[in-house]
């Protein structure tokens, strides 16, 4: 009925129009007195385009041949059998109509028919031309994150062994396209969100969009997920047009918590210089993404999170995140200052803490626990997976909708210790889960002297992570507004699947 429907009305203007000028024209030679002189419309050498046949009258008529020919193509007649083949290929009404065969034709009905079907490499180009969008559009979700401006220091020396690139207006004809196809407009995929309410874009914009998604300061590894209902929930996160918005509000947040992460390290720095402190100059986003995370998680329900992390950057989270106050931290730096206590005796930089607040956000309670970090990196992730559980466990949390975790990594670190896969393995086992964890990698791209061309064979030091089918969301950190977008995308991620996620800064 659908097929029968846009045949109507692809052939209802012409014949209306039609039908209007035929009645103009009687009437006109009736007003002239001599019927002699009236000239039909229709005539012998009339073009197979003018045929007026889908009138109220015969539209009735033309429904129930096509209701025979559904059902079998042999109820009606070769003629009414090419025209209908004609019109399901998206013919025009002329084009579709092809005079009956004649009586000297071969016996053969199949080849008669195929010879007077329609322009099949038209219809055949249509069909590989909108193949060949799909395949580029799925060339962006996997590998657009190849291209995408995610290095701020300009010195990555990532190797994907795709050359030459995939992706992009100038290679269009790797999938058989030429440049005078950018402007024709193709029907999307249902695997694709970037049409929005659009179910059809010329091809220029399909790119435009596609690289606005896929190739900015955002690189999403979603693709090697094998979870449909997960992968769609992905690609609507970072397909949707003009979704990256952020309200004025939101944007006086994000730049009081740059101000806050930049001024604290940049006083340590200027008061204390030949102190050792494990700064985070570079990464200062660092602060906003775990604060993004954390309001949004206490939004979805949670109540407490436990977190932990290496000692780059933990004094400015400890000032920061957790609230510590800051003369307990400076105490620490000069021993002339007297501490409100005799504390652990331990550095600086390996003490945790515990804070409940408020969240302004959010306008509820939530509890933050630091972990004490004393020995080498990433050592305390099981701690943090053993607390959490606990926590989860009195707390009779058997969703981990109300405690959840945030580990912290450096990239070498997160690509070369085996502790960080051992967690990984343990993220899903019934007795050991938490329900999801998200991890933070700050990637300074060199893991204290070691140039990472000669520290890991993967590309990125998180395909570790791939393992556990985590998706991976690669964020230029001089850009704080995508930083924040993605760090919402993962708490988001994080309270409707309960899966483990990577934000690498």
């Amino acid at each position: 009925m659908h097929r029968l429907r846009t045949t109507v009305a692809r052939l209802w203007p012409l014949t209306s129009a039609q039908t209007a000028q035929s009645l103009a024209q009687s009437r006109l030679s009736a007003l002239e007195g001599d019927i002699r002189t009236f000239q039909p419309v229709r005539s012998l050498n009339a073009s197979v385009a003018a045929e007026p046949f889908l009138n109220g009258t015969s539209s009735n008529y033309v429904e129930e041949l096509y209701y025979a020919w559904l059902e079998d193509p042999r109820n009606v007649h070769k003629s009414w059998d090419i025209f209908f083949r004609n019109a399901n290929a998206g013919a025009p009404p002329g084009a579709a109509y092809q005079s009956p065969p004649p009586l000297s034709a071969p016996s053969d009905g199949v080849t008669s028919i195929q010879a007077l079907v329609g322009p099949r490499p038209n219809v055949e180009k249509l069909v590989k031309d909108h193949l060949a969008v799909q395949s580029l559009i799925r060339a962006y979700q996997v590998r657009g994150h190849h291209i995408a401006k995610l290095d701020p220091l300009g010195i990555s020396c990532v190797d994907f062994d795709d050359a030459p690139c995939t992706v992009g207006f100038q290679n269009v004809g790797l999938y058989g396209l030429a440049e005078s196809d950018l402007d024709k407009v193709f029907r999307l995929p249902t695997n694709t969100y970037i049409g929005g309410n659009e179910s059809a874009l010329p091809l220029r914009e399909i790119i435009r969009r596609l690289e606005m998604a896929y190739c900015q300061h955002i690189g999403v590894e979603f693709m090697f997920i094998n979870n449909m209902e997960q992968c769609q929930w992905i690609r609507q996160k970072f397909e949707t047009p003009g979704i990256m918005q952020f309200s004025l509000e939101e944007k006086r947040t994000l730049l009081g918590r740059m101000i806050r992460s930049t001024r604290f390290e940049e006083f340590l720095q200027r008061k204390w210089s030949s102190e050792k402190r494990f700064g985070l100059e570079g990464c200062e986003s660092l602060i906003p993404a775990l604060k993004t995370i954390i309001d949004k998680s206490s939004q979805c329900g949670v109540e407490s999170v436990i977190l932990g992390m290496p000692h780059r950057g933990r004094l400015n989270v400890l000032a920061n995140v957790i609230r510590k106050d800051l003369d307990q931290i400076f105490c620490q730096f000069d021993s002339k200052l007297e501490a409100a206590d005799e504390g652990s005796g331990d550095v600086k930089y390996h003490l945790g803490m515990y804070h409940k607040r408020m969240n302004r956000v959010s306008d509820r309670y939530i509890s933050l626990s630091l972990m004490a970090n004393p020995s080498h990196l990433e050592v305390v992730d099981p701690v943090v997976q053993g607390k959490t559980k606990a926590e989860q466990f009195y707390s009779g949390d058997t969703e981990g909708k109300r405690v959840m975790s945030i580990l912290l990594h450096g990239d070498a670190a997160f690509a070369g210790q085996g502790i960080v896969y051992e967690t990984f393995h343990l993220s899903d086992l019934p007795s050991y889960t938490t329900h999801g964890t998200i991890h933070v990698v700050v990637n300074n791209q060199i893991g204290f002297t070691t140039d990472p061309r000669v520290a890991r064979s993967s590309p990125y030091p998180t395909d570790v992570a791939r393992v556990v089918n985590a998706p991976i969301f690669h964020v230029n950190a001089d850009d704080p507004e995508a930083v924040i977008f993605v760090c919402n995308i993962a708490a988001e991620w994080r309270n409707t699947f309960h899966k483990d996620i990577v934000v690498d800064l």
